[in-house]
Protein backbone atom coordinates (compact mmCIF):
# COMPACT_ATOMS: atom_id res chain seq x y z
CA UNK A 1 0.00 0.00 0.00
CA UNK A 2 2.63 2.18 0.79
CA UNK A 3 4.63 1.28 -2.30
CA UNK A 4 0.82 2.44 -4.08
CA UNK A 5 0.59 5.39 -2.71
CA UNK A 6 4.49 6.70 -3.27
CA UNK A 7 4.12 5.88 -6.97
CA UNK A 8 1.18 8.22 -7.14
CA UNK A 9 3.18 10.78 -5.59
CA UNK A 10 6.30 10.28 -7.63
CA UNK A 11 3.79 10.47 -10.79
CA UNK A 12 2.33 13.34 -9.87
CA UNK A 13 5.76 15.44 -10.12
CA UNK A 14 7.78 13.54 -12.67
CA UNK A 15 6.34 15.61 -15.26
CA UNK A 16 6.91 18.72 -14.81
CA UNK A 17 11.22 18.06 -14.05
CA UNK A 18 10.78 15.66 -17.26
CA UNK A 19 9.39 18.29 -19.36
CA UNK A 20 11.83 20.70 -18.19
CA UNK A 21 15.08 19.57 -18.90
CA UNK A 22 12.77 18.21 -22.91
CA UNK A 23 11.26 20.97 -24.05
CA UNK A 24 13.44 22.13 -26.82
CA UNK A 25 13.06 18.95 -27.96
CA UNK A 26 9.06 18.46 -27.82
CA UNK A 27 8.81 22.30 -29.19
CA UNK A 28 10.52 20.80 -32.15
CA UNK A 29 8.67 17.62 -32.51
CA UNK A 30 4.98 19.32 -32.35
CA UNK A 31 6.09 22.15 -34.76
CA UNK A 32 5.17 25.09 -31.87
CA UNK A 33 8.04 27.37 -29.73
CA UNK A 34 9.41 26.63 -26.15
CA UNK A 35 7.22 29.97 -25.29
CA UNK A 36 4.00 27.37 -26.19
CA UNK A 37 5.73 24.45 -24.54
CA UNK A 38 5.87 26.36 -21.13
CA UNK A 39 2.52 27.86 -21.49
CA UNK A 40 1.51 24.23 -21.65
CA UNK A 41 3.71 24.04 -18.29
CA UNK A 42 2.35 26.69 -16.73
CA UNK A 43 -1.26 25.90 -17.22
CA UNK A 44 -0.59 22.80 -15.75
CA UNK A 45 0.23 24.52 -12.80
CA UNK A 46 -2.70 26.77 -12.44
CA UNK A 47 -5.08 23.31 -12.82
CA UNK A 48 -3.51 22.07 -9.99
CA UNK A 49 -3.48 25.07 -7.82
CA UNK A 50 -6.82 26.32 -8.74
CA UNK A 51 -9.17 23.08 -8.11
CA UNK A 52 -6.70 21.10 -5.37
CA UNK A 53 -9.01 22.02 -2.53
CA UNK A 54 -12.25 21.47 -4.51
CA UNK A 55 -10.34 18.05 -5.15
CA UNK A 56 -9.67 17.59 -1.55
CA UNK A 57 -13.33 17.99 -0.53
CA UNK A 58 -14.36 15.66 -3.76
CA UNK A 59 -12.44 13.14 -1.80
CA UNK A 60 -14.01 13.81 1.02
CA UNK A 61 -17.59 13.24 -0.45
CA UNK A 62 -17.24 10.60 -2.68
CA UNK A 63 -14.42 8.65 -1.52
CA UNK A 64 -10.92 8.92 -1.06
CA UNK A 65 -10.18 5.51 -2.83
CA UNK A 66 -12.44 6.27 -5.47
CA UNK A 67 -11.59 9.55 -5.73
CA UNK A 68 -7.81 8.51 -5.78
CA UNK A 69 -9.09 5.82 -8.69
CA UNK A 70 -10.57 8.04 -10.78
CA UNK A 71 -8.07 10.43 -10.67
CA UNK A 72 -6.06 7.92 -11.81
CA UNK A 73 -8.02 6.79 -14.83
CA UNK A 74 -7.82 10.43 -16.01
CA UNK A 75 -4.75 11.08 -15.34
CA UNK A 76 -3.71 8.01 -17.58
CA UNK A 77 -6.00 9.44 -19.81
CA UNK A 78 -3.94 12.41 -20.35
CA UNK A 79 -0.79 10.88 -20.43
CA UNK A 80 -1.93 8.65 -23.17
CA UNK A 81 -3.44 11.84 -25.19
CA UNK A 82 0.21 13.54 -24.29
CA UNK A 83 2.10 10.71 -25.68
CA UNK A 84 0.47 10.62 -29.22
CA UNK A 85 -0.38 14.45 -29.57
CA UNK A 86 0.21 15.84 -33.16
CA UNK A 87 0.57 19.26 -31.69
CA UNK A 88 0.48 21.88 -29.16
CA UNK A 89 -3.44 21.88 -28.99
CA UNK A 90 -3.37 18.35 -28.27
CA UNK A 91 -0.70 18.56 -25.74
CA UNK A 92 -2.64 21.30 -23.29
CA UNK A 93 -5.55 19.38 -23.50
CA UNK A 94 -3.68 16.01 -22.23
CA UNK A 95 -1.05 17.39 -20.36
CA UNK A 96 -2.91 20.59 -19.00
CA UNK A 97 -5.77 19.80 -18.42
CA UNK A 98 -6.65 16.03 -18.02
CA UNK A 99 -3.19 15.04 -15.95
CA UNK A 100 -4.22 18.20 -13.93
CA UNK A 101 -7.64 17.11 -13.00
CA UNK A 102 -6.37 14.03 -12.59
CA UNK A 103 -3.77 15.64 -10.00
CA UNK A 104 -6.41 17.30 -8.42
CA UNK A 105 -7.93 14.12 -7.20
CA UNK A 106 -4.93 11.82 -6.56
CA UNK A 107 -3.06 14.44 -4.56
CA UNK A 108 -5.38 15.16 -1.26
CA UNK A 109 -6.61 11.56 -1.53
CA UNK A 110 -3.24 10.00 -0.63
CA UNK A 111 -2.77 12.29 2.50
CA UNK A 112 -5.92 10.59 3.94
CA UNK A 113 -5.27 7.36 2.16
CA UNK A 114 -2.07 7.67 4.28
CA UNK A 115 -4.16 8.06 7.63
CA UNK A 116 -7.00 5.06 6.54
CA UNK A 117 -4.34 2.38 6.29
CA UNK A 118 -1.12 3.05 8.77
CA UNK A 119 -1.59 3.23 12.86
CA UNK A 120 -0.75 6.60 14.18
CA UNK A 121 3.20 5.02 14.95
CA UNK A 122 3.64 4.13 11.68
CA UNK A 123 2.39 7.42 10.12
CA UNK A 124 5.79 9.88 10.62
CA UNK A 125 7.59 6.90 8.77
CA UNK A 126 4.64 6.47 6.03
CA UNK A 127 4.26 10.26 5.08
CA UNK A 128 8.07 10.77 4.83
CA UNK A 129 8.29 8.07 2.34
CA UNK A 130 5.42 9.11 0.29
CA UNK A 131 6.62 13.15 0.26
CA UNK A 132 10.10 11.86 -0.74
CA UNK A 133 9.14 10.26 -3.51
CA UNK A 134 7.68 13.54 -4.93
CA UNK A 135 11.27 14.90 -4.03
CA UNK A 136 13.09 12.51 -5.73
CA UNK A 137 10.79 12.21 -8.41
CA UNK A 138 12.15 16.39 -9.02
CA UNK A 139 15.47 14.90 -8.36
CA UNK A 140 15.81 11.98 -10.71
CA UNK A 141 13.20 14.16 -13.40
CA UNK A 142 16.03 15.60 -15.65
CA UNK A 143 18.10 12.27 -15.34
CA UNK A 144 15.09 10.00 -16.70
CA UNK A 145 14.25 12.50 -19.31
CA UNK A 146 17.54 13.25 -20.64
CA UNK A 147 18.01 9.56 -20.80
CA UNK A 148 14.72 9.06 -22.54
CA UNK A 149 14.90 12.11 -24.96
CA UNK A 150 18.27 11.05 -25.94
CA UNK A 151 18.37 7.81 -27.19
CA UNK A 152 14.18 7.28 -27.35
CA UNK A 153 11.26 9.89 -27.31
CA UNK A 154 10.17 12.23 -24.70
CA UNK A 155 6.69 10.43 -26.03
CA UNK A 156 7.74 7.33 -24.18
CA UNK A 157 8.01 9.15 -20.77
CA UNK A 158 3.90 9.28 -21.09
CA UNK A 159 3.65 6.04 -22.67
CA UNK A 160 5.42 4.67 -19.59
CA UNK A 161 3.04 6.63 -17.14
CA UNK A 162 -0.42 5.27 -18.79
CA UNK A 163 1.62 1.61 -16.95
CA UNK A 164 2.46 2.96 -14.04
CA UNK A 165 -1.53 4.20 -13.65
CA UNK A 166 -2.29 0.73 -14.16
CA UNK A 167 -0.31 -0.80 -11.99
CA UNK A 168 -1.49 1.48 -9.51
CA UNK A 169 -5.29 1.08 -9.73
CA UNK A 170 -4.93 -3.23 -9.41
CA UNK A 171 -2.98 -2.32 -6.22
CA UNK A 172 -5.40 0.42 -5.36
CA UNK A 173 -8.25 -2.19 -4.59
CA UNK A 174 -6.31 -3.42 -1.32
CA UNK A 175 -6.29 0.17 0.49
CA UNK A 176 -8.62 0.68 3.00
CA UNK A 177 -11.05 3.53 3.24
CA UNK A 178 -13.53 4.47 5.56
CA UNK A 179 -15.59 6.66 3.95
CA UNK A 180 -18.25 9.03 4.73
CA UNK A 181 -21.75 8.19 5.37
CA UNK A 182 -23.26 11.71 4.43
CA UNK A 183 -23.44 13.15 1.08
CA UNK A 184 -23.72 16.74 0.89
CA UNK A 185 -23.48 18.74 -1.85
CA UNK A 186 -20.49 20.44 -2.85
CA UNK A 187 -20.41 23.84 -2.51
CA UNK A 188 -20.01 25.66 -6.23
CA UNK A 189 -20.19 29.24 -5.07
CA UNK A 190 -17.10 27.89 -2.70
CA UNK A 191 -15.30 26.33 -5.53
CA UNK A 192 -15.60 29.06 -8.10
CA UNK A 193 -14.20 31.71 -5.58
CA UNK A 194 -11.42 29.19 -3.94
CA UNK A 195 -10.27 28.31 -7.83
CA UNK A 196 -10.49 31.99 -9.25
CA UNK A 197 -8.30 33.41 -6.08
CA UNK A 198 -5.82 30.93 -6.14
CA UNK A 199 -5.61 31.38 -9.66
CA UNK A 200 -4.86 34.80 -9.92
CA UNK A 201 -2.06 34.63 -7.36
CA UNK A 202 -0.27 31.52 -9.06
CA UNK A 203 -0.95 33.17 -12.63
CA UNK A 204 0.58 36.33 -10.88
CA UNK A 205 3.65 34.30 -9.54
CA UNK A 206 4.25 32.65 -12.46
CA UNK A 207 4.72 35.46 -14.83
CA UNK A 208 6.71 37.57 -12.06
CA UNK A 209 9.56 36.44 -13.86
CA UNK A 210 8.65 38.05 -17.27
CA UNK A 211 6.44 41.04 -16.10
CA UNK A 212 8.43 42.12 -12.65
CA UNK A 213 7.00 41.83 -9.61
CA UNK A 214 5.88 45.36 -8.79
CA UNK A 215 7.91 48.11 -11.11
CA UNK A 216 6.85 46.25 -14.88
CA UNK A 217 9.68 45.54 -17.31
CA UNK A 218 9.68 46.93 -20.85
CA UNK A 219 7.25 45.75 -23.02
CA UNK A 220 5.25 44.28 -19.59
CA UNK A 221 1.64 44.89 -19.11
CA UNK A 222 1.19 47.52 -16.10
CA UNK A 223 -1.94 49.56 -14.70
CA UNK A 224 -1.55 52.84 -12.90
CA UNK A 225 1.74 52.67 -13.66
CA UNK A 226 2.32 49.53 -11.57
CA UNK A 227 2.59 45.48 -13.09
CA UNK A 228 0.27 43.77 -13.45
CA UNK A 229 1.67 41.07 -11.02
CA UNK A 230 1.16 43.02 -8.57
CA UNK A 231 -2.49 44.00 -9.44
CA UNK A 232 -3.26 40.10 -10.09
CA UNK A 233 -1.76 38.92 -6.41
CA UNK A 234 -4.25 41.46 -5.10
CA UNK A 235 -7.31 40.67 -6.45
CA UNK A 236 -6.74 37.07 -5.98
CA UNK A 237 -5.98 38.07 -2.25
CA UNK A 238 -9.41 40.58 -2.07
CA UNK A 239 -11.17 36.89 -4.12
CA UNK A 240 -9.85 34.41 -1.68
CA UNK A 241 -11.31 36.70 1.49
CA UNK A 242 -14.82 36.99 -0.30
CA UNK A 243 -13.89 32.98 -0.57
CA UNK A 244 -13.41 32.61 3.50
CA UNK A 245 -16.59 35.29 4.47
CA UNK A 246 -18.85 32.99 1.91
CA UNK A 247 -17.48 29.59 3.69
CA UNK A 248 -18.53 31.09 7.04
CA UNK A 249 -21.91 32.24 6.33
CA UNK A 250 -22.46 28.74 4.77
CA UNK A 251 -21.34 27.70 8.17
CA UNK A 252 -23.23 29.59 10.36
CA UNK A 253 -26.32 28.19 8.05
CA UNK A 254 -25.15 24.60 9.08
CA UNK A 255 -24.44 23.84 5.14
CA UNK A 256 -21.15 22.21 4.65
CA UNK A 257 -18.28 24.31 3.54
CA UNK A 258 -15.91 23.98 1.11
CA UNK A 259 -13.32 24.43 3.93
CA UNK A 260 -14.15 24.94 6.91
CA UNK A 261 -13.02 28.70 8.44
CA UNK A 262 -12.17 27.57 11.57
CA UNK A 263 -9.75 24.88 10.16
CA UNK A 264 -7.44 27.97 8.99
CA UNK A 265 -8.00 29.10 12.78
CA UNK A 266 -5.79 25.73 14.17
CA UNK A 267 -2.89 27.33 14.88
CA UNK A 268 -0.35 23.93 14.59
CA UNK A 269 -2.24 23.46 11.26
CA UNK A 270 -1.06 26.97 10.47
CA UNK A 271 1.97 26.19 11.37
CA UNK A 272 2.50 23.32 9.94
CA UNK A 273 1.00 24.75 6.03
CA UNK A 274 3.69 27.63 6.34
CA UNK A 275 6.37 25.72 6.97
CA UNK A 276 5.15 23.00 4.42
CA UNK A 277 5.15 25.79 1.98
CA UNK A 278 8.72 27.46 3.00
CA UNK A 279 10.24 23.98 2.15
CA UNK A 280 8.52 23.62 -1.03
CA UNK A 281 9.58 27.11 -1.69
CA UNK A 282 13.44 26.44 -0.80
CA UNK A 283 13.01 23.32 -2.34
CA UNK A 284 11.77 24.51 -6.27
CA UNK A 285 14.29 27.57 -5.99
CA UNK A 286 17.47 24.87 -5.52
CA UNK A 287 16.15 22.96 -7.93
CA UNK A 288 15.75 26.25 -10.34
CA UNK A 289 18.84 27.49 -9.65
CA UNK A 290 21.48 24.11 -9.56
CA UNK A 291 20.49 22.85 -12.89
CA UNK A 292 21.01 26.65 -14.48
CA UNK A 293 25.07 25.83 -12.74
CA UNK A 294 25.46 22.92 -13.76
CA UNK A 295 23.96 22.37 -17.51
CA UNK A 296 24.80 26.25 -18.18
CA UNK A 297 27.38 27.74 -16.45
CA UNK A 298 29.57 24.33 -16.66
CA UNK A 299 27.98 22.97 -19.76
CA UNK A 300 27.07 19.57 -18.74
CA UNK A 301 24.37 17.48 -20.22
CA UNK A 302 21.30 16.51 -18.82
CA UNK A 303 22.40 12.95 -17.92
CA UNK A 304 25.60 15.03 -16.61
CA UNK A 305 23.31 17.43 -14.60
CA UNK A 306 20.81 14.49 -13.53
CA UNK A 307 23.59 12.51 -11.90
CA UNK A 308 25.26 15.27 -10.16
CA UNK A 309 21.10 15.68 -8.14
CA UNK A 310 21.35 11.79 -7.11
CA UNK A 311 23.11 12.45 -3.64
CA UNK A 312 20.09 14.44 -2.63
CA UNK A 313 18.01 11.52 -3.22
CA UNK A 314 20.06 9.28 -1.46
CA UNK A 315 20.40 11.11 1.51
CA UNK A 316 16.38 12.15 1.35
CA UNK A 317 15.25 8.83 1.76
CA UNK A 318 18.18 7.74 4.33
CA UNK A 319 16.36 10.94 6.43
CA UNK A 320 12.75 10.44 5.82
CA UNK A 321 12.34 6.53 6.72
CA UNK A 322 15.50 7.05 9.19
CA UNK A 323 14.47 9.52 11.36
CA UNK A 324 11.13 8.14 12.14
CA UNK A 325 12.51 4.12 12.15
CA UNK A 326 15.38 4.85 14.67
CA UNK A 327 13.62 7.58 16.79
CA UNK A 328 10.01 7.29 16.36
CA UNK A 329 8.96 9.73 19.92
CA UNK A 330 11.24 12.47 18.76
CA UNK A 331 9.93 15.82 18.81
CA UNK A 332 8.61 16.71 15.47
CA UNK A 333 9.60 20.91 16.10
CA UNK A 334 13.18 19.73 16.78
CA UNK A 335 13.37 17.10 13.61
CA UNK A 336 11.51 20.19 11.13
CA UNK A 337 14.02 22.99 12.90
CA UNK A 338 17.06 20.91 12.80
CA UNK A 339 15.76 20.12 8.91
CA UNK A 340 15.33 23.98 7.95
CA UNK A 341 18.48 24.70 9.90
CA UNK A 342 20.51 21.98 7.66
CA UNK A 343 18.95 23.40 4.35
CA UNK A 344 20.20 26.61 5.52
CA UNK A 345 23.68 25.35 6.03
CA UNK A 346 23.40 23.19 2.63
CA UNK A 347 22.55 26.86 0.93
CA UNK A 348 25.80 28.43 2.74
CA UNK A 349 27.98 25.64 1.55
CA UNK A 350 26.80 26.41 -2.20
CA UNK A 351 27.17 29.76 -1.52
CA UNK A 352 30.50 29.41 -0.65
CA UNK A 353 32.23 27.38 -2.96
CA UNK A 354 30.61 28.74 -5.74
CA UNK A 355 33.22 30.96 -7.78
CA UNK A 356 34.49 31.63 -11.55
CA UNK A 357 36.71 28.28 -11.44
CA UNK A 358 34.54 26.40 -9.62
CA UNK A 359 33.37 22.89 -11.00
CA UNK A 360 30.85 20.19 -10.54
CA UNK A 361 31.89 18.83 -7.74
CA UNK A 362 31.17 21.59 -5.66
CA UNK A 363 27.80 20.70 -5.58
CA UNK A 364 28.07 17.09 -4.31
CA UNK A 365 28.56 18.26 0.05
CA UNK A 366 24.97 20.87 -0.57
CA UNK A 367 22.91 18.27 -2.38
CA UNK A 368 23.57 15.84 0.37
CA UNK A 369 23.26 18.11 3.00
CA UNK A 370 20.32 19.50 1.22
CA UNK A 371 18.46 15.79 1.09
CA UNK A 372 19.31 15.60 4.95
CA UNK A 373 17.29 18.65 5.64
CA UNK A 374 14.36 17.69 3.04
CA UNK A 375 14.04 14.49 4.06
CA UNK A 376 13.66 15.64 7.68
CA UNK A 377 11.49 18.01 7.02
CA UNK A 378 9.03 14.83 4.79
CA UNK A 379 9.33 12.78 7.94
CA UNK A 380 7.47 15.19 9.83
CA UNK A 381 5.42 17.69 8.55
CA UNK A 382 2.80 15.62 6.89
CA UNK A 383 1.66 14.12 10.27
CA UNK A 384 1.81 17.27 11.76
CA UNK A 385 -0.79 19.06 9.75
CA UNK A 386 -3.29 16.03 9.49
CA UNK A 387 -3.06 15.30 13.01
CA UNK A 388 -4.12 18.45 14.00
CA UNK A 389 -7.43 17.95 12.68
CA UNK A 390 -10.27 15.18 12.96
CA UNK A 391 -10.24 11.95 10.98
CA UNK A 392 -13.01 13.38 8.42
CA UNK A 393 -11.18 16.05 7.42
CA UNK A 394 -8.23 14.58 6.32
CA UNK A 395 -9.12 15.01 2.67
CA UNK A 396 -9.77 18.38 3.31
CA UNK A 397 -6.49 19.15 4.70
CA UNK A 398 -4.61 16.87 1.64
CA UNK A 399 -6.34 19.95 -0.64
CA UNK A 400 -5.11 22.52 1.36
CA UNK A 401 -1.75 21.21 1.91
CA UNK A 402 -0.77 20.56 -2.02
CA UNK A 403 -2.17 23.98 -2.57
CA UNK A 404 -0.07 25.47 -0.25
CA UNK A 405 2.82 23.55 -1.76
CA UNK A 406 1.79 24.72 -4.79
CA UNK A 407 2.26 28.19 -3.50
CA UNK A 408 5.32 27.48 -2.51
CA UNK A 409 6.82 26.06 -5.12
CA UNK A 410 5.64 28.86 -7.38
CA UNK A 411 6.94 31.40 -5.53
CA UNK A 412 10.13 29.86 -4.88
CA UNK A 413 10.67 29.45 -8.51
CA UNK A 414 9.94 32.96 -9.69
CA UNK A 415 11.89 34.47 -6.64
CA UNK A 416 14.91 32.69 -6.95
CA UNK A 417 14.10 33.49 -10.76
CA UNK A 418 13.64 37.47 -10.60
CA UNK A 419 16.69 38.39 -7.99
CA UNK A 420 19.02 35.68 -10.28
CA UNK A 421 18.15 38.00 -13.24
CA UNK A 422 18.11 40.66 -11.51
CA UNK A 423 21.28 40.54 -10.06
CA UNK A 424 22.84 39.00 -13.50
CA UNK A 425 21.52 42.01 -15.97
CA UNK A 426 22.98 44.43 -13.02
CA UNK A 427 26.81 42.58 -12.70
CA UNK A 428 27.05 42.40 -16.76
CA UNK A 429 26.09 45.71 -17.55
CA UNK A 430 28.48 46.84 -14.53
CA UNK A 431 31.22 44.58 -15.97
CA UNK A 432 31.34 45.64 -19.60
CA UNK A 433 31.28 49.29 -18.69
CA UNK A 434 34.20 49.08 -16.74
CA UNK A 435 35.83 46.69 -19.10
CA UNK A 436 38.29 48.50 -21.42
CA UNK A 437 38.10 46.32 -24.10
CA UNK A 438 34.40 47.30 -24.23
CA UNK A 439 33.66 50.02 -26.81
CA UNK A 440 31.57 52.52 -25.39
CA UNK A 441 29.08 52.23 -27.85
CA UNK A 442 28.88 48.34 -27.61
CA UNK A 443 27.68 48.99 -23.89
CA UNK A 444 25.55 51.38 -24.52
CA UNK A 445 23.69 49.16 -27.38
CA UNK A 446 23.21 46.23 -24.43
CA UNK A 447 22.35 48.77 -22.12
CA UNK A 448 18.98 49.54 -24.00
CA UNK A 449 18.95 46.01 -25.12
CA UNK A 450 19.01 44.31 -21.80
CA UNK A 451 17.01 46.70 -20.31
CA UNK A 452 14.38 43.96 -19.64
CA UNK A 453 16.97 41.64 -18.01
CA UNK A 454 19.68 39.53 -19.44
CA UNK A 455 19.65 35.98 -20.93
CA UNK A 456 21.34 33.65 -18.88
CA UNK A 457 23.46 32.16 -21.34
CA UNK A 458 26.25 29.91 -21.90
CA UNK A 459 29.98 31.29 -22.44
CA UNK A 460 29.79 29.25 -25.85
CA UNK A 461 26.77 30.49 -26.47
CA UNK A 462 27.00 33.80 -26.47
CA UNK A 463 30.54 34.04 -27.70
CA UNK A 464 28.65 32.24 -31.17
CA UNK A 465 26.07 35.02 -30.74
CA UNK A 466 28.68 37.54 -30.62
CA UNK A 467 30.97 36.42 -33.66
CA UNK A 468 27.43 36.36 -35.77
CA UNK A 469 26.54 39.90 -34.92
CA UNK A 470 30.20 40.92 -35.95
CA UNK A 471 31.63 41.90 -32.37
CA UNK A 472 35.61 42.23 -32.18
CA UNK A 473 37.52 40.09 -30.86
CA UNK A 474 39.20 41.77 -27.93
CA UNK A 475 35.49 43.33 -27.36
CA UNK A 476 33.78 39.82 -27.33
CA UNK A 477 36.45 38.21 -24.75
CA UNK A 478 35.24 40.79 -22.22
CA UNK A 479 31.84 40.54 -22.81
CA UNK A 480 32.15 36.93 -21.80
CA UNK A 481 34.55 37.40 -19.04
CA UNK A 482 31.97 39.94 -17.75
CA UNK A 483 29.07 37.29 -18.16
CA UNK A 484 31.11 34.44 -16.87
CA UNK A 485 31.33 36.72 -13.52
CA UNK A 486 27.69 37.83 -13.56
CA UNK A 487 26.16 34.39 -13.99
CA UNK A 488 27.93 33.72 -10.70
CA UNK A 489 26.72 36.61 -8.64
CA UNK A 490 23.37 35.71 -10.10
CA UNK A 491 23.47 32.64 -8.82
CA UNK A 492 24.81 33.61 -5.24
CA UNK A 493 22.31 36.22 -4.88
CA UNK A 494 19.25 33.63 -6.11
CA UNK A 495 21.15 31.26 -3.48
CA UNK A 496 21.00 33.93 -0.79
CA UNK A 497 17.92 34.95 -0.63
CA UNK A 498 16.27 30.87 -0.76
CA UNK A 499 19.36 30.53 2.56
CA UNK A 500 16.92 33.67 4.26
CA UNK A 501 13.86 31.79 3.29
CA UNK A 502 15.21 29.07 5.39
CA UNK A 503 15.70 31.46 8.59
CA UNK A 504 12.44 33.14 8.13
CA UNK A 505 10.72 29.65 8.05
CA UNK A 506 12.60 28.55 11.52
CA UNK A 507 10.45 31.20 12.87
CA UNK A 508 7.25 29.80 11.43
CA UNK A 509 7.70 26.66 13.39
CA UNK A 510 6.78 27.81 17.32
CA UNK A 511 2.99 25.93 16.66
CA UNK A 512 4.90 22.26 15.57
CA UNK A 513 4.27 20.07 18.39
CA UNK A 514 6.78 18.61 20.56
CA UNK A 515 5.27 15.24 20.92
CA UNK A 516 4.65 12.87 17.89
CA UNK A 517 0.76 12.69 17.04
CA UNK A 518 -1.07 10.22 19.54
CA UNK A 519 0.86 11.63 22.55
CA UNK A 520 -0.45 14.55 24.72
CA UNK A 521 0.51 17.86 22.69
CA UNK A 522 1.39 21.04 24.79
CA UNK A 523 -0.53 23.46 26.57
CA UNK A 524 -2.37 25.65 24.17
CA UNK A 525 -2.56 23.22 21.02
CA UNK A 526 -5.86 24.53 19.33
CA UNK A 527 -9.15 22.27 18.79
CA UNK A 528 -11.06 22.24 15.72
CA UNK A 529 -14.55 21.29 15.16
CA UNK A 530 -15.46 18.42 12.86
CA UNK A 531 -17.46 20.14 11.08
CA UNK A 532 -20.84 22.35 10.85
CA UNK A 533 -23.12 22.20 13.82
CA UNK A 534 -20.59 19.28 15.15
CA UNK A 535 -18.74 18.60 18.05
CA UNK A 536 -15.25 19.32 18.18
CA UNK A 537 -12.22 17.53 18.70
CA UNK A 538 -8.73 18.49 17.94
CA UNK A 539 -5.18 16.60 18.21
CA UNK A 540 -5.11 16.73 21.79
CA UNK A 541 -8.42 15.07 22.46
CA UNK A 542 -10.50 17.50 24.34
CA UNK A 543 -13.86 19.20 23.23
CA UNK A 544 -14.45 22.45 23.27
CA UNK A 545 -16.71 22.03 26.04
CA UNK A 546 -14.33 20.96 28.07
CA UNK A 547 -15.37 16.95 28.01
CA UNK A 548 -13.06 14.12 26.81
CA UNK A 549 -13.44 13.36 23.09
CA UNK A 550 -12.76 9.79 21.87
CA UNK A 551 -9.03 8.59 21.94
CA UNK A 552 -7.10 8.68 18.57
CA UNK A 553 -8.19 6.04 16.39
CA UNK A 554 -12.01 5.98 17.61
CA UNK A 555 -12.95 8.29 14.87
CA UNK A 556 -12.68 11.44 15.95
CA UNK A 557 -9.77 13.53 16.87
CA UNK A 558 -5.89 13.05 15.92
CA UNK A 559 -4.76 11.86 12.25
CA UNK A 560 -1.94 12.60 10.43
CA UNK A 561 0.54 13.98 5.46
CA UNK A 562 2.29 15.52 2.20
CA UNK A 563 3.76 18.61 -5.27
CA UNK A 564 5.09 19.38 -8.21
CA UNK A 565 7.94 21.84 -8.66
CA UNK A 566 6.37 24.01 -10.92
CA UNK A 567 8.31 24.87 -13.76
CA UNK A 568 10.44 27.01 -15.37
Amino acid sequence: MLLTLAAGQFLMTLDTSVMNVSIATIANDLGTTVTGIQTAITLYTLVMAMLMVTGGKIGALIGRRRAFAIGCVVYGCGSLTTSLAPGLGVLIVGWSVLEGLGAVLIMPAIVALVASNFEQAQRPRAYGLVASAGAIAVAVGPLLGGLVTTYFSWRWVFAGEVLIVLVILVLARRMADPGRGERPALDFAGTTLSALGLGLVVFGVLRSGTWGWILPRPDAPALLGLSLVLWLVLAGGVVLWLFLLWEQRRVARGREPLVDPAMLGNRRLRAGLTVFSGQYLIQAGLFFVVPLFLSISLGLSTVETGLRLLPLSVTLLAAAAGIPKLWPHISPRRVVRAGLVTLFVALVAFFAALDAGAGPEVTTVPMLLAGLGIGALASQLGSVTVSAVPDESSSEVGGLQNTFTNLGASLGTALAGSVLIAVLTSSFLDGIRDNPAVPPQVTAQAEVQLAGGAPFVSDAALEANLAAAGVPARAARGIVESNRDARIQGLRAAIAVLALAAIVAVFFTRRIPEEQPGGSPGAGEDSLPSGPGGHSGGADGVTRAGGLASPPGAGSPGRDEQHPVPPL
